[in-house]
């Protein structure tokens, strides 16, 4: 069982662990889509021109997705509730808010964004399994209680004892999709759709962990995401992530061998 450490003896100042390790995911992931378009023979620069849309526009639809999905009661608090960004952050909002801010600037800039999937496929999952290991630091995904060897052993008092951490079992089940994503692409295998197979894999795990959340009525655990019609508002969009991911491993090709995917304009340079 793993031992309980307070967060707020991690404090380093007023910098929580939780925005450092979100700040790290989002680096590492937009460096490793950056090399890997570069690998593909594709133009890297729309990548760094469109990183600041992404995370602006993630970071909003997170806050959004978790004040009027998760908890729509905070919107009680106070009418400025909405705009404190960082006082609640959804990852599936995120996500969302990314393929928004994705669909609007490949758009507009006339640039296919199924060229560069692989790339995001291969860069998002490791930075949002970096960033689900400050929600386990953070331990603000209390799940239900339990014996299990990977629990931790949450203090009695407050907790009710050891619970799983679904902050911990998020992380690891999106690197271990990570290992699988570059096994897949350095063998050559389903180029084109590892981002379907990426949101085929993550879906019922998820899923899975959710049903594991302590639920409404818990008496150690008040702050609960909602629930409706008994799921949570994850367990919604893993079933629309699932069925992008078999539309796409069904629907989609891989690039014949030999086939180029060299686009228009500087390869392997950064600003």
């Amino acid at each position: 069982m793993i031992p309980y450490v307070n967060p707020h003896s991690l404090k380093l100042g007023p910098i929580e662990p939780f925005g450092i390790f979100v700040a790290l995911g989002i680096f590492l992931a937009a460096r490793i889509v950056v090399k890997q378009a570069a690998r593909q023979g594709l133009d890297p620069n729309p990548i760094h021109d469109y990183a600041p849309w992404g995370v602006g526009i993630g970071v909003v639809m997170g806050h959004l997705f978790h004040l009027f999905f998760y908890h729509p009661e905070e919107l009680s608090k106070s009418p400025f509730q909405i705009l404190k960004v960082w006082d609640g952050l959804s990852s599936f909002g995120g996500l969302l808010g990314g393929i928004i801010a994705a669909f609007i600037f490949f758009r507009m800039r006339r640039v296919s964004f199924s060229k560069y999937a692989d790339a995001f496929a291969l860069g998002v999952a490791p930075g949002w399994a970096v960033a689900r290991i400050g929600c386990f630091v953070a331990h603000d995904h209390p799940g239900l209680r339990t014996d299990f060897f990977l629990a931790v052993n949450f203090p009695a008092a407050s907790y009710g004892g050891p619970r799983h951490d679904l902050g911990l079992y998020d992380a690891l089940l999106l690197f271990a999709i990570t290992g699988l994503l570059f096994a897949l692409r350095n063998s050559g295998k389903l180029q084109n759709r590892l981002l379907h197979l990426f949101a085929l894999l993550y879906a019922p795990g998820r899923f899975f962990f959710d049903s594991l959340r302590a639920p409404p009525g818990d008496e150690f655990i008040r702050y609960v995401d909602a629930r409706y019609l008994g799921l949570t508002p994850a367990q919604y969009f893993c079933i629309a992530l699932a069925i992008y991911g078999i539309w796409g491993l069904v629907t989609k090709r891989a690039s014949q061998p030999g086939a180029s995917t060299t686009s228009t304009g500087a390869v392997g340079t950064s600003r």
